[in-house]
């Protein structure tokens, strides 16, 4: 066996296609009933119940058009620096509320549950009435132990880091 194709020939002939014949039905008929015709209203552009607009307002409309598309499209916005807000006195909370959102509350309880749970040691010593993780972690918080510093953003980018013992 090679490994070139063999050459195939095949003579075809050509077949005229047959054309069948439809059989004859005779003329077909369709009845309706005839209605009287109306004559189409004129469609007035606009909405039903709105008058038409007059020369004047049309004229202002258009003036009012070519200002708008006289008018400089800004395609970029300027680039925005990061800045980061400093603490300029003690309690000087620049961003948000100056007490601990909810939010960040249960964020930092559930990190120092976490963490607790994992082994880490206790920054307080342990009260006799802590059940669990969590109890430890809500004691630490409300002591302000913990060494946490909150960054709050704001949209643009710009942010404030607050260490937790500022807060109220």
């Amino acid at each position: 066996m090679s490994d070139e194709p063999e050459e195939v020939s095949v003579d075809t002939e050509e077949v005229q296609p047959v054309e069948e014949e439809e059989p004859n039905l005779g003329p077909v008929v369709i009845e309706t009933p005839e209605a009287p015709v109306e004559e189409e209203e004129e469609v007035k552009p606009g909405k039903k119940g709105k008058k038409e607009l007059s020369a004047e307002e049309i004229a202002e409309q258009e003036r009012l058009r070519k200002i708008i598309d006289a008018r400089e499209i800004i395609d970029i916005d300027p680039v925005h620096e990061i800045v980061e807000y400093e603490m300029t006195g003690k309690g000087k909370i620049m961003i948000g509320p100056p007490t601990l959102t909810r939010f960040e509350k249960a964020r930092i309880l559930g990190a120092r549950a976490l963490q607790l749970s994992l082994g880490a040691p206790p920054f307080i010593p342990v009260p006799k009435d802590v059940a669990t993780s969590l109890d430890l972690a809500y004691a630490e918080l409300e002591k302000r132990v913990i060494p946490i510093t909150i960054r709050r953003v704001l949209p643009n980018g710009d942010f404030q880091n607050i260490p937790i013992d500022l807060f109220d």
